[in-house]
């Protein structure tokens, strides 16, 4: 039986390919190293003077464009805010110039049932059970008013506004001073503090220049007086 003997030309050939690799591993090693250490090894003081420079150029240039973005969402925000009011207001405006131009319809109406209540005058039974239903309908429509905020004006013995009034005659009076109401010919209404309808009224000029007219006859007239009673004086003296 042979037993293999060792080689040591062979042995010597693989101990230096063995020696041949590890050099060449210690070579990579030593590259691989060296690009590390350069892209790593700090840049030079020129080099991040100028990105930081540049980082703070951009960092200002992100602000800026956030604040105009800021600037610009705060501005569309109030624009819209401005807008849901506005839309809202003008929806108020036209539901009351809508529910205006109905009830002023409907105004000719309660009129001609304060007019039929007045002349109204029920003798009989059947006359007052029809008189009592004519009321219940009348105060039933009046309080469908009220609900929905109309009000009537009370306006004799009141100053004179034409903001809330109609003057259709004007009259001299000795018991209203001037500018003052007298009568109302035709109610007005208001629909929650806002005139639905202007009264028509009669106002008071004062006492008139009808008394002016007399205060003056009677101060020619005593003036006349006082002349004719100097000249008595003076005739009188002359003939003496």
């Amino acid at each position: 039986m042979s037993e293999d003997i060792p080689n040591p030309a062979q042995n010597s050939v693989v101990e230096g390919s063995e020696g041949v690799e590890a050099k060449d591993s210690v070579v990579l090693e030593d590259s691989s190293a060296e690009e590390i250490n350069a892209s790593i090894d700090p840049a030079s003081p020129i080099d991040n003077e100028a990105r930081l420079l540049q980082l703070e150029q951009e960092h200002s240039a992100l602000r800026e464009e956030h604040e105009t973005l800021k600037s610009q969402y705060m501005r569309i925000a109030a624009d819209f805010d401005n807008f849901r009011k506005r839309q809202s207001r003008d929806q108020d405006d036209l539901r009351l110039q809508l529910t205006c131009s109905t009830l002023s319809e409907i105004l000719p109406v309660i009129d001609n049932f304060e007019r039929a209540r007045q002349q109204l005058d029920p003798q009989g039974e059947e006359a007052q059970a029809i008189h009592r239903s004519y009321q219940g309908l009348y105060k039933q429509f009046v309080d469908v008013l009220k609900q929905l905020g109309v009000a009537p004006m009370r306006v004799v013995g009141q100053t004179f506004d034409p903001n809330l009034h109609e003057a259709v005659l004007r009259e001299p009076s000795e018991l209203q001073p001037e500018d003052s109401i007298t009568e109302e010919l035709q109610r007005g209404y208001h629909l929650n503090g806002r005139v639905l309808r202007h009264a028509l009224v009669k106002v008071s000029m004062g006492p008139g220049p009808q008394s002016t007219s007399d205060s003056g006859d009677q101060s020619e007239e005593e003036a006349k007086n006082s002349d004719s009673a100097n000249s008595d004086v003076q005739l009188s003296q002359e003939i003496d």
